[in-house]
């Protein structure tokens, strides 16, 4: 059986499979996207795929923390609503 690779939410903290987490990445140019596939380049940090997870990075400024930048509320904002799409 195959290790699999274990990520921390920077939401909640929680520890999971990387599959179970949504990949969120800083790319060259600097855009922040949603990374589904896990495979983008760039800086990535993980988020579980409930938008409550969304809103604790932001109240601990999680992405900025793992991006070592300010991230606009905007950015979190279109992370949230695309986690909602995804979900239904």
């Amino acid at each position: 059986m195959k290790k699999q690779p274990v990520r921390t939410c920077i939401g909640c903290g929680t520890e999971r499979t990387k599959k179970e987490l949504i990949r969120i990445v800083r790319t060259p140019e600097g855009q922040i996207l949603a990374d589904p596939g896990g495979r983008m380049n760039g800086r990535g940090a993980y988020l579980c795929r409930d938008p409550e997870c969304v809103r604790k990075a932001w109240k601990t400024k999680g992405l900025d923390r793992a991006f070592r930048e300010t991230v606009t509320r905007d950015v979190y904002e279109r992370l949230e609503k695309e986690l909602i799409d995804s979900a239904d």
